[in-house]
């Protein structure tokens, strides 16, 4: 039988706060113009090249390094929608990114799993992205999917696999497309197509959305390019996300990373809104750092960059995906990554993303331990129930009580207390948490409470006739890569 899966909960943006001033802004603006038309991004793509070129870019063929005027920037991008759905199974799960609603994202593109049976460490498969995604199904803050780890169980076809598993086990909206032969990027608009009901629904309330990661510095990818091409054709919003690491990929100062990772995004936007005017778009930069000492990989920094991200994306007026999030560097669930997500689950509501959050990995959102999504959930629903509106009434004063009981007396003889005593959540103490009377560590509750999750919730089943032509489109899809690899 299937279960029930619980509205959701969206964190509202008016508590937002303003990193960068509107003069700081413009200059990063400005900063992003002048890559743009005196350096410019690579794109190593023969289509994109001859759709700048076309529109009056200045396009070096030999070196695929395309200029752009501010004009034809701001030209373009005026015809790049400000909001747009992101569709869900049922209308209950749609996400509108107009700015009010702040979404919460689980993480995505991790390659390593701590095995739910025998904990240990092993490759990710198309099992775990489905599992994660029935376990997100039931989580209410979370409303948007995006596979936490890849299905590397289906070689070149893993991206499908894993919009498969999203599609078939959440009724909420999936992060299905991503970097992608262009030959088989069809395969997921097909399959957005079949769970929407036809390109009409498809196209109103998208039930995927993609994402194109840049390469740094100021460079893209051909397949990644191409396929978003594709998928602005088809009315499937992309996120452009840059990933600069300071003192490798990007200068090592915040604000060198910030603006070279713009103008990656705002070139991508650019190429998008030229082909397919209109076509949904959102922004998105991830800075990290290059470790000083071991040149490593690391993504907590002292600065705020997830609300300033997201101040520079809507500066552009497009939506944003990023923001607060609880993903962390962590090796291990402990003091360091309960300390790291508590932080950056507290900037989710003053970072004012349309999508963020980023929820459920570790060490570089490379590793995924069950556990953690629930943990990370608590922590995001602590934060959301500290920004609830306050509301009270007379009764609610208990001043019939105080009178009975006086000065100098106690409150635990009376009805009231006992009607009342147990309305309150108690969090977390010391690493431990109450359940009952009985005091557990947090993480062998919240691994408790995975399992049963996996155990009982059964999201409604797409009909057998969608299952089968999800089934047929995998299929197809598998024998198209099955010949690119030869």
């Amino acid at each position: 039988m299937a279960s029930i899966t619980p509205d959701l909960l969206a964190f509202p943006t008016k508590h937002k706060r303003q990193v960068l001033t509107q003069s700081q802004l413009d200059t990063l603006k400005s900063g992003t113009y002048q890559i743009l038309e005196e350096v410019g991004v690579r794109f190593p793509s023969q289509k994109a090249l001859s759709i700048f070129a076309d529109s009056g870019a200045d396009v070096d063929w030999d070196t695929q390094v395309v200029k752009l005027k501010p004009d034809l920037v701001d030209k373009a991008l005026s015809t790049a929608p400000r909001s747009f759905i992101l569709g869900g199974r049922e209308e209950r799960f749609d996400l509108l990114l107009d700015g009010n609603h702040t979404y919460l994202s689980t993480d995505g593109c991790g390659t390593r799993v701590i095995d739910l049976e025998t904990r240990r460490e092993r490759n990710s498969q198309k099992k775990d992205v489905a599992r994660m995604a029935r376990i997100s199904d039931v989580l209410p803050l979370i409303g948007f999917f995006w596979p936490l780890v890849s299905a590397q169980d289906h070689g070149l076809t893993a991206p499908l696999h894993e919009c498969h598993a999203g599609l078939t086990n959440t009724l909420k909206h999936v992060r299905g497309g991503t970097t992608v032969s262009p030959k088989l990027a069809p395969f997921l608009i097909e399959m957005a197509t079949v769970v929407a009901g036809n390109e009409a629904e498809r196209r109103k309330r998208p039930p995927i959305c993609a994402n194109i990661c840049s390469i740094a510095p100021l460079s893209h990818d051909e397949h990644g390019i191409e396929t978003a091409l594709i998928y602005a054709e088809a009315g499937i919003p992309t996120s452009f996300m840059a990933m600069p690491t300071m003192g490798s990929t990007a200068p090592a100062t915040p604000w060198g990373a910030l603006v070279s990772g713009d103008a990656e995004v705002v070139s991508a936007m650019v190429l998008m809104q030229l082909a397919h005017p209109g076509s949904p778009v959102f922004h998105s930069i991830e800075v990290s750092l290059m470790h000083p000492r071991t040149g490593g990989y690391v993504t907590s920094v002292d600065i705020p960059f997830g609300t300033m991200t997201v101040q520079i994306g809507h500066n552009w007026n497009v939506p944003c995906l990023g923001g607060g999030g609880t993903s962390n560097d962590a090796k291990d669930i402990g003091w360091y990554s309960g300390s790291a997500s508590g932080m950056g689950a507290s900037n989710i509501p003053l970072s004012g993303g349309e999508i963020c959050g980023y929820l459920g990995m570790l060490d570089g959102s490379m590793l995924l331990y069950p556990e953690q999504i629930i943990l990370d959930h608590e922590i995001c629903m602590e934060v959301y129930h500290s920004y609830k509106k306050v509301e009270f009434d007379e009764s609610d004063l208990a001043l019939d009580v105080i009178k009975s009981v006086g000065p100098g007396s106690h409150f635990l003889r009376e009805k009231h207390t006992r009607e009342h005593i147990r309305d309150f959540t108690l969090g977390p103490i010391t690493g431990e948490i109450y359940q009952g009377d009985e005091r557990r560590p947090s993480r062998e509750v919240a691994l408790e409470e995975f399992n049963k999750i996996n155990e009982t919730h059964h999201p409604e089943p797409l009909p057998d006739d969608k299952l089968k032509e999800l089934e047929k489109i995998l299929e197809a899809a598998d024998q198209e890569a099955e010949k690119l690899s030869t």
